[in-house]
């Protein structure tokens, strides 16, 4: 069992952190965060077998609290580490402005100065990370994260101030972040020849198409088309954006097409993988009797009963039909030049989901109607 302190726990990356800590049924998590008192700090350092070192200050009421914050608690850690002559192994959150000279680089630069002094001095493991801007769940809006801003204020409705459109920020992923952190725990990361160590991966966006695609995922719920998520970088912000839902929006309507058969829903959309919708269609209704040159259809009936019928176009009259229901599952892959129908053969309503290769375009539909 594996002791491990974490100080800033309540903080946007200690959070993130400390959930997935909290999965190893073999650490045992102490917590500090500024509502704990100065004594619990020591008596916590004395128990540690690891301390991952996130607290600090960023945005304070007085520039002072910068030093106080930054390098005052990181020396007081290490002053007691040393009193107590222990090696333990420390990772410290940074930032790439400790290389500014302003207040906050500065004490942050202090901090990690003291850092690489301990090491040397215990013998100890040190892991000192020099952060670029950090985006993922749990990040605190309109603060000094513009992810977490667009994020929020792009899903509530809010308007969004752009000084400098085609500023470029770089970005890493708190899940990279805190993968990268656990295997520091495990002596599994080596800092670099300069002595820091590095998110092996990054991002780079100006700050106007981040605008654009977190806009984009705002309007996904409307238009239905899904971002290309076969792109790491979209998924980790599609996820991101997808968590600063309010509590009573994370359902939104679809629209419904209704007629004498039954309706009609469009579900997904994708430029990659086509669309899904779904039918619920009336006993003894038939849908299609169209076939198409390219498009490729899949229909999976998912409750009720009904028989899926196939005729080649130009061939032999012969009709080929599959009986499907709900109760085995079954993927009917619908082959172009066959033109199709399915038709509910059960008492109850059919419910189909319905894949297309592609949206459907009104200007070139590939929609070709005869009976099978």
């Amino acid at each position: 069992m594996k002791t491990i302190l974490v100080t800033g726990a309540t903080g946007f990356i200690g959070k993130n952190l400390c959930s997935q800590l909290e999965l190893d049924k073999e650490i045992n998590l102490l917590r500090f965060d500024q509502d704990n008192k100065p004594a619990d700090l020591h008596n916590y350092l004395k128990k540690a077998d690891f301390i991952f070192h996130l607290a600090g200050v960023n945005r304070p009421k007085d520039e002072k609290e910068f030093d106080t914050g930054n390098r005052g608690l990181t020396e007081n850690i290490l002053e007691y580490l040393i009193n107590n002559n222990k090696k333990t192994s420390i990772l410290m959150t940074s930032s790439i402005q400790a290389t500014l000279d302003n207040p906050y680089g500065k004490s942050k630069k202090a901090a990690e100065d003291a850092i690489f002094k301990f090491a040397k001095l215990q013998k100890a493991n040190a892991y000192v990370y020099r952060l670029p801007n950090v985006f993922g769940k749990w990040c605190k809006p309109n603060y000094n994260s513009v992810v977490a801003t667009f994020c929020y204020n792009i899903s509530h409705d809010l308007p969004v101030t752009i000084n400098d459109p085609d500023a470029e920020i770089n970005l890493v992923y708190i899940d990279e972040i805190i993968s990268n952190f656990i295997k520091a725990f495990h002596d599994e990361v080596k800092p670099t020849d300069d002595g820091y160590c590095y998110i092996p991966r990054s991002f780079k966006i100006t700050i106007k198409e981040l605008k654009d695609k977190i806009e984009s995922f705002r309007n996904s719920r409307v238009n239905l088309i899904m971002p290309n998520l076969e792109d790491d970088f979209n998924r980790f912000l599609y996820a991101t954006y997808i968590s600063y839902l309010e509590d009573d929006n994370f359902g939104y309507p679809l629209s419904t097409n209704v007629d004498d058969r039954g309706w009609l829903a469009e579900f997904i959309k994708s430029s990659q993988l086509g669309q899904i919708f779904i039918s619920k269609t009336k006993p003894g209704i038939t849908r299609g009797n169209h076939w198409h040159h390219t498009k490729i259809e899949k229909f999976l009936v998912v409750d009720g009963s009904a028989k899926i019928s196939f005729r080649k176009i130009g061939g032999p009259k012969n009709v080929i039909n599959y009986d499907v229901s709900g109760d085995k599952l079954t993927v009917l892959d619908i082959p172009v030049g066959y033109t199709h129908s399915i038709k509910n053969t059960g008492k109850k309503d059919l419910i189909t989901i319905f894949w297309a290769d592609e949206i459907f375009n009104k200007e070139r539909p590939d929609t070709y109607y005869e009976e099978v």
